[in-house]
């Protein structure tokens, strides 16, 4: 249930948000921050307030170009859908399309088994899953650390750029 909550939130975001992108190309970044998204460090400041505890990110990028970045922290009814959305993309470039999701463990998104590609021991020692099919679309690499889920998902369109190996990486740069 929770994965289609998930799936349907990205897919209406993707139809709305995409659609007026479209419409006015000069207004590309204010569409995203009428959305809620904002400046990374202020949707990151807010999550930690609200989880209570800090929040690491990676300090590497995939090595492609990015046009603007933005986070937006979700504080839904409850605790169950909470999480810190932190978006690279690029207005020229579609396909260059960078996302991270952190939420608490307890309430994390769980991959079933048949849609694993592979699993990775990052250099912390946690275990990585990268899959390829639980979003249409994107490739995953997602992790655990300090009691916190981490996606990373990127556009498959730049699957020869941004392989499992570069998402280990940047996921490795966390500290």
């Amino acid at each position: 249930m929770r994965n289609l909550f998930i799936i349907m939130s990205i897919s209406l975001f993707w139809f709305f948000v995409l659609d007026d992108v479209k419409a006015d190309s000069d207004s590309f970044g204010k569409t995203y921050f009428k959305g809620g998204y904002k400046e990374i460090n202020k949707a990151l400041q807010e999550s930690k307030d609200h989880f209570e505890r800090n929040i690491a990110l990676p300090t590497q990028l995939p090595p492609i170009p990015f046009t603007h970045s933005m986070g937006r922290f979700s504080d839904s009814e409850g605790l169950e859908n909470d999480k810190l959305e932190i978006m690279f993309i690029n207005k020229d470039l579609p396909q260059n399309h960078y996302a991270i999701v952190i939420q608490p463990i307890e309430y994390a998104l769980r991959i079933k088994e048949e849609k694993i590609d592979q699993e990775f021991k990052l250099e912390d020692g946690n275990q990585s899953i990268y899959t390829t099919t639980v979003f249409l679309g994107f490739n995953l690499l997602v992790f655990e650390k300090d009691g916190l889920q981490y996606i990373l998902s990127i556009d498959k369109r730049n699957s020869d750029k941004v392989t499992k190996e570069v998402l280990i990486n940047i996921a490795n740069s966390i500290k």
